[in-house]
């Protein structure tokens, strides 16, 4: 049986109306009656297409007491095949009707809001482990098992784990993973998402169904599996996976250590990265959020955590020691706390319900340029009026550079979601282009969505920027998958103000 969203805040789904004042595609009673007969089920329900039509986007939740969503979509249809997901997008291509493909709706830029009405593709009943080669260590799932479900299976019934631990585990699911180009918070020792998957079935907006993959590695042409990784549900619809699993550790070990500053904690996370073999997880905080999360006071806290078979975890310790020799070493228990936390979300909906913005700003950055745009993006956050705190810490590393992962809360003058608005749309326009300016990407893991497409054109570049949208035309030419994300054009009508245009 599927597994349901978690609603992100209370809302009177009842009375729900759109905020955003973008062009509503409806659904004529012919085509739903088309849609009724591909078998699977639909929803008219006002309330039921409000709830369908949101997401963990911090600015829809401040709209919560408003009863407002971004858009409302006009039918929510529920598949539970890739036969009939292939036939709900040849009918939607043919009548031209959007699709926003949506299951956890986990997300956190606006990725599953129908910005345009039309349909919104509940994949949540592709659900289910389909077989599992233990041998090999490759596990077929459905994209709509929600990822605590999937790991509690995967482990209790078959003695493997697939390591993809993001901190939305329990609001997530396969298919927006793999969407949206996930990483999980031990992905020193699994990999992101895109390490894991080996192949997919993906559905493109006329219904061809799309089988890439299902081998270790081959030289056959470009990687199809990962022109859809990442893609949003803009090029295609995932419905099932194939993905990497190996057997559940037998072995751990965890470490804490305090740095004067946050860039003195860096360098060890590089040194310990570029050693070759570095711990599950290695997590740096800055002090102003290690104390507030741990009474640390005026010192960066080093989190590191490894799992696996004895002989690997004892080699990860001993770099790890090796290179945090000049710092002070901290009561291991950090380590456990942050594991107890490490997937609570609550505290987002209970600041947003006081009149708090509160969001997350994540990018890479090479160790080059780390020092320098970790205070540039920090302090153009703080100086949005009304912004109150902006903080990081480093939550992934690569021989590279690394993870940046800013934390930033405000208060307008006034109250409402009105006066919440321009603040949260000037922190996030300061906090990207310094990050751009700074050397630093537009996403790591959060993708990009509708909150960050005005500043996809700045990111790619010309180039790469025509090449994306010469894919989304020769893949969806009616463009109506997931239209007015990823910055794309869109043949439905413009995005909302202070998201279309560049910033």
């Amino acid at each position: 049986m599927p597994d349901y969203p978690t609603p992100p805040i209370a809302l009177d789904a009842a009375n729900g109306q759109a905020h955003f004042a973008t062009t509503r595609v409806d659904v004529s009673e012919d085509v739903i009656a088309q849609l009724r007969a591909t078998g699977a089920t639909l929803s008219l329900d006002h309330s039921t297409l409000v709830e369908a039509s949101r997401d963990w986007w911090p600015l829809i939740m401040t709209r919560a007491s408003s009863a407002e969503v971004g858009q409302i979509a006009s039918v929510v249809v529920s598949p539970t095949t890739t036969e009939q997901v292939s036939a709900i997008l040849r009918l939607c291509n043919d009548n031209h009707i959007p699709v926003t493909a949506a299951a956890g709706r986990s997300g956190v830029v606006g990725g599953s809001i129908p910005l345009f009405g039309g349909v919104v593709l509940d994949l949540c009943g592709l659900t289910g482990i389909r077989s599992v080669d233990g041998t090999s260590g490759i596990v077929d799932v459905g994209a709509g098992m929600f990822g605590d479900v999937f790991e509690d299976l995967l482990q209790a019934e078959y003695g493997l784990t697939v390591g993809h631990w993001p901190q939305s585990i329990a609001l997530s699911t396969v298919g927006g993973w793999l969407a949206c180009r996930g990483a999980g918070q031990l992905s020193n020792r699994y990999g992101k998402i895109e390490d894991i998957v080996i192949g997919l079935d993906v559905v493109l907006a006329d219904g061809t169904i799309v089988h890439t993959g299902g081998h270790a590695r081959q030289s056959a042409g470009p990687d199809l599996t990962q022109l859809f990784v990442g893609s949003e549900g803009t090029l295609g619809i995932i419905t099932r996976a194939r993905l990497r699993a190996r057997s559940i550790s037998t072995a751990n070990h965890s470490s804490a250590w305090a740095y004067p500053t946050f860039e003195a904690g860096a360098e060890a996370c590089r040194r310990i990265i570029q050693r070759g073999l570095a711990p599950a997880a290695l997590r740096l905080y800055d002090a102003a959020e290690a104390d507030r999360n741990w009474k640390t006071g005026e010192v960066a806290v080093l989190l590191a955590f490894d799992e696996g078979d004895q002989t690997t975890v004892d080699a990860t310790t001993t770099i790890t020691a090796e290179e945090c020799a000049d710092a002070e070493p901290l009561d291991v228990e950090l380590v456990a706390k942050w594991f107890g936390h490490r997937n609570d979300v609550s505290a987002l909906e209970a600041l947003i319900s006081r009149g708090y913005m509160v969001d997350t700003l994540e990018l890479t950055v090479s160790w080059t340029d780390l020092p320098t745009l970790y205070p540039a993006v920090r302090d153009a956050i703080a100086s949005t009026p009304g912004v109150i705190s902006s903080t990081a810490h480093l939550s992934h590393s690569y021989s590279d550079g690394a993870c940046l992962y800013f934390t930033f809360a405000g208060k307008a003058a006034v109250e409402g979601p009105d006066a919440i608005e321009p603040m949260y749309l000037g922190a996030w326009n300061a906090g990207t282009t310094t990050a751009l300016a700074y050397g630093g990407s537009l996403s790591h893991h959060h993708g990009i969505g509708l909150n960050r497409g005005r500043f996809m054109a700045q990111a790619l570049g010309e180039g790469a920027t025509s090449v994306l949208h010469a894919m989304k035309r020769s893949l969806d030419p009616n463009g109506i998958l997931n239209p007015g994300k990823l910055g794309m054009p869109t043949n439905f009508g413009t995005a909302p103000a202070g998201f279309g245009e560049p910033a």
